[in-house]
Formats: C-alpha cells, structure tokens, sequence
C-alpha cells in the first residue's frame, strides 16, 4: 500500500523520492557501496523536518551496529534489535524469502521471549496472510492496525497482541532477501514517516550487512567441506584399516552437513546396498542393514543419481524402518571413473530445516572426492596386498624348499642314530625327537597351504577363519598359538560379528607379534557367553606371557578394537597375562549374537 506523504515539507519530500527512486535503481544494477549507500540514504534526509533531522545521529549508529560481524544469523538478530530501537517498536522480525519455493526459509524475532516462542509452536511459513502478501508483493505497508486489513489471516494461539505494523522489504544484491517487520510503536501510538524513513535508511544498510554475512558464510562453509574432504582423503589413503576410513567419511559428512547422521553404504552381494559405517547417536540399531535391491532410492543410487528427500519419514519411495526418525535427506552416489562404489546417507531428524541448494552442492562434491579417494585407496590395499602375496609365496617356497627337507633329512640321520644305538634311554630319548619333527613338518605343511591360500579360496566358516588365522600368525611368531572352541561357533555367530571377530583376532595376534615378545599365547573363542547386559554373545580371548602393554604406549590398536566392539553393542578391554604372577595381556572382545 502507498504511504501518505509528510505535509511539514512537500517539496523536498519529493526530492527525497526521487532521489529514493534512483537509489533502488541503482541497487538493481548491483551491490551498492556500504560507504556511498549510507551518504546517499543520509542525503535523502536533506531538508526534512528538525525531528527527523535531530534522529540522524541515531540512525548512523543504527548504521554502524548492523555492519559489525559477519555471522549471517547473529546479523538479522542485530538487525531486527536495531530497527526495534530506532523506530521504538516492541517486536521486530525478520522473515527470509525461501528461495527454493514460495514462503519464508527463517523467521527471526526480537521481543518476543522464549517462553511465548515455545508456547506459539511453529514460526510463520509466509504462505498465506499479511507476511505472504508482502512476499509476492514487497512495497513498504504501514498499518494502524493489522487486525482489520483483509489481507490478515489471525494470530495463532499464545501470539502476543498486535495492531501498528510496519513492514519495510530487504533487498540484497538487488533481489529481495525478506521484509523487516516492526510491531506496537510505544505509546500506542502510529508508525509516521519518519519512522518510514529511517527504517527504509536502516534496511539499505542491512541489505548490505546480509549480502556481506552471506558471502562470509558461503565461503566459511566451503572452506570447512574442503577441510573435511582433505580429512578423508588422508584417512583413506593412510593405508589404516578400511572400515575405519569409512567410518571417518561418515563422521565427516555428519559434521558438515550438520545432520542427525551420517551413513555409508556399499553394493551388497544380492543387489542391494548393506550398511557399513554409521556416525549416529545409536550405531548399532543399523549397522549392516541390508538395503533391498526393489528400493527405487537404491536403483537410483547405483545408477550414479543423486537423491534428495524433504522428508524421509512420509516419502513412498523409503521402504526402510529406519528412515521413520528422520526428515530431510540427502543420498549421493560414490561414484568415480564410471564406477558406483557406494553410497552417502546425511538425514536430518524430522522438522529440521531443508538442505539448501548450497548444501547440496558441497555435499555432492564432497562424495565425489571421497570416491575418488576410495578408489585411490583401494589401488594402494591391492599393491600392497599383491605385495604381501608375493612374499607369501617366497616364504612358502623357502619353507617347503628348504627347512621341510632340512627337517626331512634330519630326521633321517636320527633314525639312523637310533638304529646304531645300543642305549635304550638313547633310542627312546631320539625316538620322541624324531617324533616332535614329524609334527613340525605337518604344521609347516599347514602353514604353508595357509600362505599359498588366496582370499577368493578362503573357508566360509569362522572356526575354520579362526584356525586359518592362527596358522598364519605361527610363522612370524615362531609357535604356533594354543585354541580352545567353546559352543557351535559356525552355527550362531552371525557373517557381520564373525568378520569383526576375525579382524579383532588378526589385531591381537598382530599385537602380540610386534610388541608382547610372547613365548605362548592362547586363544579362546566362546559362542556360549551371557553378556553383562544379558544377552547371548561371543567372546574372544586372546591372552599371552610377554611383557605386557607399557605405561604411556600407543592405544590406537587397542582403540579400533573397542570401536568395533561398540559398534556392534559389544565391548573389549584387557588385563593380566598367562604369564608367571600375571605377567603379559589377555584381550577380551565380544559383541551380542
């Protein structure tokens, strides 16, 4: 609606217009100067009455306190205090034009206090009423009272009472950014035109406060995926464990979309796509659940095609229990070289704000570079496992070439020995030698095939993983680790705790190798045991007589061992060893069945 004109000075009044005119004119064409907007907007004030005059200074301080800081959101709330006071209004707010669809993004407020905040609910959407009739239509309105324009739809329940109003549009780079409101002028009395004016003064600056704080905040929040983008590259191709990598790119894409998770899921083996890596409040509920291959997110997803959700919960096409807590989502591909290797889940709990187009665009080049970083990282685990290989089979082929024959051709000279000797202690004592080399050469043996055993060859069932495992830690011991099975280990040990399980033996033996200068170790492996919550689990027990961990020494070992453990809902720690007067360690791991 139009404003009437101030009567005290007519004419310059109209200059003022005119220059008002020009200066939106000139903001469409650009983002104005800060320095040369305030002269002009101070200029426009030139011949107006003694009051609006003497009102000057305050409004420059106005000026000056919304140009301090570059936090987007501490910047409207500065700017929504400031109009309050120059215009002596009671409430003041500021409604954020939602660029992705008609209504308001963000409604920010001064004076209205928590408690009422709360007790009202949701904050307008600007989709209907007053505050969406100055959305579609972003002219300055003042009214003497709202309640009897048509164009007010009410207040909800608990809304304080309002009847002056004040709405003035903010307009940044040119475009409009939303409209400052001001409500219940003290004294009861109406908004006038100088209040008008200054707030129009007071939002051209603001314009440029908030264009600047954008700026600011686009650029910080590219900086901080970036900084997550080098974390997870680093973490990848650190030659560390892969689940922990990917457990890394979970807990970054968490942070930095600012989510209720972050989830990462890979190609499973009938379709589908199996959870692998969650950072979430409760891991455990959704770790290794199994994505059906029917889901048309997951067609999409392996087809290299993002997929964006307002909300989770309500959306048909989430065919998971687990999307009902959540509200907006977002799913990117991991896809590099033409290749889908996975995917990245970032949900946000249900009434959270909406991904900005922004958002969307940083988060999908960040799982472009944690792709690229997978597939680097997955080139360097294939060297070096081709590496490993390789030396297996030299082993191998030095243990078969040469100790079995040595230990063969041994044998034989002892059992010659034995023949020519007339001793009988002498005969029994190299009877039992030429014994314990008979076992030897059968464990040789059987270290040997484990070496020359490929990955693809690998045995499906964990006792046999367990064995296979321990055979293979004979050789850079030196022994060959003593195993106890307790339970159907095969039978009630599910395929996600047996490949954790496994891993966590691989470490403790690992451990006890580089560090425990063990001369026994012990593993025990317990599909019978009551966990402390009371549930059924496995327990492993790897325990040996060396000298123990040293005070102060490296924990990351130990460290993964417990993640894992926790995020199955299990746990591990560790304590006295086999050794005399408990010397050495015993690890324990175990996780619910």
């Amino acid at each position: 609606m139009s404003l009437q004109e101030s009567q005290e000075s007519p004419e310059p009044n109209r200059e003022a217009q005119n220059r008002e005119a020009s200066n939106r004119e000139a903001s469409n064409r650009g983002s104005p100067d800060p320095l040369e907007a305030a002269t002009q907007a101070t200029r426009s004030l030139q011949g107006l009455s003694t009051e609006l005059t003497a009102r000057v200074p305050q409004l420059l301080e106005a000026m000056r306190s919304v140009g301090t800081g570059l936090e987007l959101h501490s910047t409207l709330d500065r700017i929504c205090e400031t109009a309050a006071e120059l215009a002596d209004a009671r409430y003041a707010a500021i409604g954020v034009v939602d660029t992705e669809g008609p209504g308001l993004s963000d409604f920010v407020t001064f004076g209205v206090s928590p408690e009422t905040a709360r007790e009202i609910g949701h904050r307008p959407d600007g989709k209907r009423g007053l505050l969406g009739a100055l959305i579609s239509h972003p002219d300055t309105v003042r009214l003497a009272d709202l309640t009897k324009d048509p164009r007010s739809a009410g207040f909800p329940a608990h809304h304080p009472p309002m009847k002056t109003f004040l709405g003035v549009p903010i307009r940044v780079q040119g475009e409009i950014f939303g409209n400052l409101y001001l409500a219940e002028k003290n004294g009861g009395v109406e908004f006038n035109d100088y209040d008008v004016h200054m707030v129009r003064v007071l939002a051209t600056e603001a314009g440029i406060a908030i264009g600047n704080a954008r700026l600011y905040e686009a650029a910080t929040q590219r900086e901080r995926w970036i900084d997550g983008s080098v974390a997870v590259t680093t973490a990848l191709l650190s030659g560390g464990d892969a689940d922990d990598a990917l457990a890394v790119v979970a807990e970054q894409a968490r942070r930095l979309a600012d989510s209720a998770a972050g989830i990462v899921l890979l190609p499973a083996e009938d379709g589908g796509m199996e959870i692998v890596a969650v950072s979430a409040d409760n891991p455990a509920t959704s770790l290794g659940v199994v994505i059906p291959a029917e889901s048309p997110v997951v067609a999409r997803l392996l087809e290299g095609e993002p997929v964006f959700v307002e909300d989770a919960a309500g959306d048909p096409r989430m065919i998971s229990k687990l999307t009902s807590q959540f509200g907006p989502c977002m799913m990117l591909p991991l896809h590099s070289g033409g290749r889908v290797l996975g995917a990245l889940v970032t949900p946000r709990a249900r009434g959270e704000r909406p991904f900005t187009e922004a958002e969307r665009t940083l988060a999908t080049q960040f799982a472009s570079q944690a792709a690229l970083a997978l597939m680097m990282a997955e080139a360097q685990r294939d060297r070096e496992r081709l590496a490993v290989f390789e030396d297996r089979d030299r082993i191998a082929r030095d243990l078969h070439d040469l100790v079995i024959q040595r230990l063969f051709a041994t044998g034989m000279m002892l059992e010659g020995a034995q023949r020519r000797s007339i001793v009988p202690e002498v005969r029994d004592g190299v009877g039992k030698a030429v014994d314990e080399l008979d076992v030897t050469i059968q464990e040789i043996r059987t270290a040997i095939f484990a070496l020359q055993q490929g990955p693809a060859e690998a045995p499906s069932g964990l006792r046999t993983r367990v064995l296979r495992e321990i055979n293979m830690a004979a050789v850079p011991l030196g022994f060959k680790p003593a195993h106890r099975f307790l339970g159907p280990i095969d039978a009630v040990v599910g395929e996600l705790v047996g490949k954790n399980l496994i891993a966590a033996l691989r470490e403790a033996l690992s451990n006890a190798f580089r560090h425990a200068e063990a001369s026994r170790i012990e593993v025990v492996l317990d599909s019978t045991v009551t966990l402390a919550d009371g549930r059924p689990g496995v327990r492993l027990e790897v325990a040996d007589d060396g000298v123990g961990i040293a005070e102060g020494g490296r924990r990351s070992g130990l460290r993964n061992l417990r993640r894992r453990a926790e995020s199955l809902g299990g746990s591990s720690w560790y304590g006295p060893g086999i050794g005399e007067d408990g010397g050495g360690t015993t690890l324990v791991w175990e996780a619910p069945l």
